[in-house]
Parts: structure tokens; sequence; C-alpha cells
């Protein structure tokens, strides 16, 4: 655990001023399905992107019992446009087969039931429990989490794994399902992987990583956010 889990919760309450509006999950759904769909299709895609693929893809095929003998090459022409698209195809459809099949057609609210599906990791899983269920069972990482908690010198390793089990210790649980969309929200802003803009980021004082000035740490500026 790195020093500067000491003044995670300042870190916390200024991204949740300064990106109040992007605290949940841009992605469209109507339902837990339509979620746990919307989440599986935006590995390695933007959500904006994903949101354009689902605006059609849930007017015609809605719900999940629609997917069930859905052809994967019926499902190719509404996703083609993202990344893996043939692999996530397979693992939509056999995800609503095995849903119907063990839970009802009911989307499970726990981690342990959803990543015994294939196709479906923590991530997706943590995503899913915690918008739409709001359970916070952990912390969904993706690439601005990684890069975000290691210029802010929380945890020091690439490891989605090791960065969750991290993170869970030292963000308060009641945290853990907005802290994911904080940390892409001050990715795509200012912090991004190619290049940091420290100067206009509302932790750049406490902020080992910073580029502008040199960072304090044992006197914090506490700026107000506006």
């Amino acid at each position: 655990m790195m020093k500067n889990s000491n003044n995670i919760n300042l870190i916390i309450k200024r991204l949740k001023i300064k990106y109040k509006k992007e605290i949940h999950t841009i992605l469209q759904h109507n339902s837990a399905w339509q979620l746990l769909v919307a989440t599986m299709l935006s590995a390695q895609s933007k959500d904006t992107q994903v949101n354009k693929v689902t605006e059609t893809l849930f007017k015609k095929y809605p719900n999940i019992e629609d997917y069930k003998n859905l052809n994967a090459m019926a499902l190719y022409k509404y996703i083609n446009t993202l990344g893996l698209y043939k692999n996530k195809a397979r693992n939509i459809i056999n995800a609503s087969k095995y849903i119907i099949k063990n839970n009802k057609g009911v989307v499970p609210d726990s981690i342990d039931k959803l990543i015994k599906i294939k196709g479906i990791g923590r991530k997706t899983a943590n995503v899913v429990l915690s918008n739409y269920f709001k359970k916070y069972e952990g912390i969904a990482i993706d690439t601005h989490c990684i890069t975000v908690s290691n210029r802010l010198f929380l945890i020091k390793t690439s490891n989605s794994k090791k960065i969750e089990e991290i993170l869970m210790c030292i963000i308060p649980k009641r945290d853990w399902g907005i802290i994911t969309n904080l940390f892409i929200a001050l990715g795509k802003d200012v912090c991004t992987a190619k290049k940091k803009y420290c100067e206009r980021c509302v932790l750049n004082d406490l902020c080992p990583s910073n580029t502008t000035f040199k960072y304090n740490k044992n006197k914090l500026m506490n700026k107000v956010v506006k």
C-alpha cells in the first residue's frame, strides 16, 4: 500500500465534486441484462461507440430470451464496429443460454455467480452489480483505473487483481461503486495514458506524478474545486 492512501478521502471528495455528472456509468440500458450486454461489448471499445451500437441492438433484441436462439452471424451486423465483436457475440449468446438455464433468465446479483459465466470477468460483474443492483462486492478495474492509481501512488502494479485488492482496502466500501467512474472521468479529462495535463487537475497538489509544481507530502493545499 502506497503513502498516498492517507489522502484517499480527500481525493474522492474532490473527484466527486469535479465529476459529479459522471459518477454513474454512461452505458445505456433499461435492464440488468442490457447493462450486462453493454458492459461485455465495452471491452477495448469506447462507451460512446457502444451506446451507438446498443441503441439499434436493443430495439431489435431488448430481452434476454431474444438472444438464446440467436445465430452469431445475426448479432455480428449490429456489433461489428466494435473490437473483438465475434468473441463478444458468442459470449453474449452463451451468457443468455446459461442465465436462462441456471437462473431462470434473471441476471445474477452476486459476483460469484456472474463470474461463473464464460466471458464475464470481475470487471464486468462489478460494473453490473454496482450500477444496476447497487451492490458493492468489488471494484471494476479498467485501463484508466490502472493509470490513475499508479500515478497517484496508491499502488505500484499493472495487475488488475492486485489493484482491486489494494483499492478495496483503502477505499471506503460506500465508494466502491463510484470510484471506477471517477477514475475514468479523470483519466479521460486530464490524466490520459499518453499525456498528463497536471496544470488543470484537481488533484495536482496531492499527486506525486504532477509535472507543474513540486508535490508537497506534508502540507496539502486543499484547493476549492469549482
